[in-house]
């Protein structure tokens, strides 16, 4: 099926200096990009979330009953909406 000529031909092309050339430099870009990625990444257990303390101020009230939570409901009047 495969001849002799295409087995020269194609030992040819791999020892040309072109393709040995650009073998070397994707192998170089490979290497510097997994390193990069490599010094870059920081582990998951690692990383701490800070949640930044905050006072409470003396003007604010917590809510006390479920009053409060159905006044907070925008309704159509307060947004000026016609029901059709």
């Amino acid at each position: 099926m495969f001849s002799k000529e295409f087995f020269e031909l194609l030992g040819q092309i791999i020892k040309s200096w072109q393709v040995i050339a650009v073998t070397v430099a994707l192998v170089i870009y490979i290497y510097i990009v997994s390193y990069v990625a490599r010094r870059y990444h920081r582990p998951m257990a690692i990383k701490k979330i800070k949640i930044p303390f905050k006072r409470r101020s003396k003007k604010s009230e917590p809510m006390t009953g479920p009053e409060e939570f159905e006044s907070s409901h925008d309704s159509n009047d307060e947004l000026g909406l016609e029901e059709k």
